[in-house]
This record gives C-alpha cells, sequence and structure tokens, in this order.
C-alpha cells in the first residue's frame, strides 16, 4: 500500500541537489518544490500564481513544511526552477508518486514530441523548446521528457529519453520521426519491444513492408488474424482494421533492424456527414508476434499520448500560452504540469474535467491531498 504523502516527498526530495549557493538558502528547496507542485494542481500557472496560492494556503502547508521563514517570493520560485537539474527533479517526483500510489508496470509507453510555444523568445532570438515525452498510457503517467537540443530533432533526443526509462516487458510505440535503426536498438537493448510507424522518410522500408503486407492478405481470409473497430462522432463514422504478418525474410535482408519479426497494418475507411469515403492505411514494423487485438491496443494506445497529454496540457493548463523562459523553468514547469496532470487522471472517483478538479483541488483540501497522497 501507499505510504504516508507528505513525510515521503521529504524523504524523496531531500537528496535533491539545491542549485542554490548555501548563503541564499533561506527557505528549504523541498518547500519551492512542495509549494511549486501544489500550485499548480491547484490552478495556477505562473511563478506569481504559485507565490499567492502558497501565501493563501500557508496554514494548510504548515501541516507540512516548516514554515518559519514565510512562503518563498515569486522571484524565488523562478530562479530556483531556472537552475534546478530537470531530469533529476523529474527523477525524484517520479520516485515520489510511486510511493504514494498505487503504480503497476508500464505495458504501453508512447513516445513524442511537442514544442512549448510560449518559450519562443524573438528578442534573444532563442527558438521555442521542444520536448520529447515517453507517456505510460495504461497509468496515465509521465514516465520522463527530454529537451530536444536547437541544433539536433527528436531522432537524437528519443535514444536519450529511452536510455533512463525501464522498458522490460514494455511495447514502446513511436510515429514514423523515431523509426530508425537506432532507436529499435536501444528499445531492444533496455528490454522493451517495439511498435514503430512506418512513412516515406524510410522509402526502402516503407516498399518492402508494404510489400509483405500485400502478400500477406492475399492468403485465405481465415488464415488472417484481423481485429476490428466502428466509431461514429464528430458527424462521421469511421472503420478500422487491423492485421499482423510475420515479417518475411525479405523486409531486412541486411539485418539493420534488430529483431524486426512482424509487420502489421492498420486500414481506415471514413465516411462523413457528406457521404464522402476515403480509405488510409498505415504500416508499421514490431519486434515480436502480437495478435491483431494487442496491435489495436498499442497503435490506438500511442495516441493517448496526443489526446489525453499533449492536448489536455493546451487546454487546461495553456501550455502554449506559458511564457517562462528563464533556464530550465520551461523545462521544470513542463514537468510538473504532467505530474499533475497525470494525478488529476488517476483520480477517478470525481467525474469531471481537469478544469474543473484543479477547481476543486484549491477549495477542498480533504481532495487535494487525495490526489496528492491517494489518502
Amino acid at each position: 500500500m501507499p505510504s504516508d504523502g507528505p513525510a515521503t516527498f521529504h524523504d524523496h526530495f531531500g537528496e535533491l541537489k539545491d542549485p542554490r549557493v548555501e548563503r541564499t538558502r533561506r527557505h528549504p528547496l523541498v518547500n519551492i518544490l512542495f509549494i511549486a507542485v501544489c500550485g499548480v494542481l491547484c490552478g495556477a500557472d505562473s511563478f506569481a500564481a504559485i507565490h499567492e496560492f502558497g501565501d493563501d494556503r500557508k496554514t494548510w502547508l504548515a501541516r507540512f513544511l516548516d514554515l518559519s521563514n514565510g512562503i518563498p517570493c515569486e522571484d524565488t520560485f523562478r530562479r530556483v526552477l531556472a537552475r534546478l537539474e530537470p531530469a533529476a527533479f523529474e527523477k525524484a517526483l517520479l520516485s515520489w508518486m510511486r510511493a504514494v500510489q498505487e503504480i503497476t508496470e508500464s505495458r504501453l509507453i508512447a513516445v513524442d514530441g511537442k514544442t512549448l510555444r510560449g518559450s519562443y523568445d524573438r528578442r534573444d532570438g532563442k527558438a521555442a523548446i521542444h520536448m520529447v515525452s515517453a507517456w505510460a498510457t495504461e497509468n496515465k503517467l509521465s514516465l520522463g521528457q527530454v529537451v530536444v537540443d536547437e541544433k539536433s530533432n527528436e531522432i537524437t533526443a528519443i535514444p536519450e529519453l529511452l536510455a533512463v526509462l525501464e522498458l522490460s516487458g514494455a511495447i514502446v510505440t513511436i510515429d514514423a520521426m523515431g523509426c530508425q535503426r537506432e532507436v529499435a536498438a536501444k528499445i531492444r537493448e533496455r528490454g522493451g519491444d517495439y511498435v514503430l510507424a512506418v512513412k516515406r522518410n524510410q522509402p526502402t522500408l516503407y516498399e518492402r513492408v508494404r510489400e509483405a503486407i500485400d502478400e500477406g492478405l492475399e492468403q485465405d481470409a481465415e488464415r488472417i488474424d484481423e481485429h476490428g473497430t466502428d466509431e461514429k462522432g464528430h458527424g462521421r463514422q469511421e472503420a478500422r482494421t487491423y492485421a499482423v504478418f510475420p515479417a518475411p525474410a525479405g523486409i531486412d535482408p541486411e539485418g539493420l533492424w534488430q529483431d524486426l519479426f512482424a509487420v502489421g497494418v492498420t486500414f481506415s475507411e471514413r465516411t462523413d456527414a457528406q457521404g464522402h469515403t476515403s480509405l488510409e492505411g498505415r504500416y508499421y514494423i514490431l519486434s515480436r508476434q502480437l495478435s491483431a487485438k494487442e496491435f489495436a491496443d498499442a497503435v490506438r494506445g500511442h495516441w493517448s499520448i496526443e489526446n489525453e497529454l499533449h492536448w489536455q496540457l493546451d487546454v487546461s493548463f495553456r501550455e502554449d500560452a506559458c511564457r517562462v523562459r528563464t533556464g530550465h523553468a520551461a523545462a521544470n514547469m513542463s514537468v510538473i504540469r504532467r505530474f499533475v496532470l497525470g494525478s488529476l487522471k488517476r483520480e477517478t472517483e470525481c467525474r469531471r474535467g481537469i478544469d474543473t478538479k484543479r477547481l476543486k483541488c484549491a477549495l477542498s483540501e480533504e481532495y487535494r491531498e487525495k490526489v496528492l497522497f491517494n489518502a
């Protein structure tokens, strides 16, 4: 069972390296981080709002923190989060979350990138920060993220992220940008399996996979393992068909793709309100033979990183509008938002949207503690 939340927060964050010099440490680091997390949970989207939350909820915070020096000012939150190493902060936050909430092993992990558009600074010539995140689709949990170097792209950032994740037994899904031999090898090296989307950015592989799928579909219908879904919404009807086939030797005769074992396809037939129909096929390579149903779960699960993480961050947390830019501040605020979003999604007794749940956290100490500590 989860242990006592407030106590374990101190335990997990006590060893985090304080980026401040000794003489400027008026407020303990754990105070700054705990108030920042709670502030964002309760609707604060800026350092000023985080300070105001702390000032208004001083009595509640004093139950968990030593507030003998009061609540940190807005500039203190800004300076500390600008200097704090994001990877170490996220690791401590994830460790604390696992201690206070029951988290199952991640079977499906989606990896995708997102640009923090508000971090663009025209005056200083600073490009917007682009981050690659890993999302546990079943636990609604952000497992990690890395900032893409300005002079690089997702292709180099993805292996860096995978190197710090626990992937044993997991299926990792990535879109076509991450369909790279180094990425496939890193996933297998870390004990996971991959489902990678293949598009025309890999022309040779794409044509070989498409030909293998066409050959597989020429078999007797009874021999094809396929799974279908039908959905209606937004004025259209969509029927999807999923199928998986063992990869023939001709897929990778040079042996460049580590453990390429199967190929998969999804066909989407959409009919809009006017009766117009379109058919689209998407192709994948897999490192293990999945059933058509398992393949469908992996492919559909991948889109939760867009729908349940990235879209929600923009809509409920106004992430794209956030103008935080200094140092590591944008990355660390992103870490906090992802943690808070996952915590709110895993609390299922309140059947309301994220905005309403944040408001409820601000108004109710009992509900706030339930979300934070699984109380």
